[in-house]
């Protein structure tokens, strides 16, 4: 009866929310970065709609701070 408890705190936030918290880019410029492979990654729902996990975004703009280390 144990359930896996990280699923249930996994955030998946919808490309809307993802163009906000980027401080609203287009859609057309996100989709051009998952083209060129620069966009965080993508879980892509049965309905055919897109998610992005709260970790891998903040990951993603971690990587790309301004004076990261490399």
């Amino acid at each position: 009866m144990a359930r896996d408890t990280r699923s249930a705190a996994v955030e998946l936030l919808t490309v809307r929310q993802v163009l906000d918290e980027l401080g609203g880019i287009s859609r057309r410029t996100f989709y051009r970065w998952r083209e060129l492979r620069l966009a965080p990654a993508c879980i892509r729902l049965p309905n055919g709609e897109l998610r992005v996990r709260r970790d891998v975004l903040d990951d993603w703009l971690e990587e790309r701070a301004e004076g990261a280390a490399s």
